[in-house]
């Protein structure tokens, strides 16, 4: 158990430090937030907890065919709160946006044979 607590610890502490930071320099928060942690934090979990490259391999290449959907998202964003979209409703229509766009990805995907 206190190593979930752990896990979960670090991420949060992560995800808190790049607001935190955001707050004062938002090229330094972009430049922090565009690093994929999230994804280099679940590599290094999952190969802790299983020790199975092939498992960590396999996220990783998914997480390389789903990086371009989820790229529309900072697109919408921007574009919806500059026409002046409420806050809260930019960022639910950014999300349908990029679930739209993730769903698209996965069907392209699998029509030329990738599995995810």
């Amino acid at each position: 158990m206190t190593y979930y607590i752990t896990k979960v610890a670090v991420t949060a502490v992560l995800v808190v430090l790049i607001s935190e930071i955001s707050k004062r320099s938002s090229f330094i928060g972009a430049v922090l937030a565009s690093v994929p942690l999230t994804s280099v934090l679940a590599m290094l979990w999952l190969y802790i907890d299983t020790g199975d490259i092939g498992k960590v391999s396999e996220l990783a290449g998914s997480v390389f065919w789903l990086v371009l959907p989820s790229l529309a998202l900072f697109v919408a964003l921007p574009v919806l709160l500059t026409h002046g979209v409420n806050f809260y409703l930019s960022l639910a229509v950014s999300i349908g946006i990029t679930a739209i766009c993730y769903w698209l990805m996965v069907v392209a995907l699998r029509h030329y044979g990738v599995e995810l």
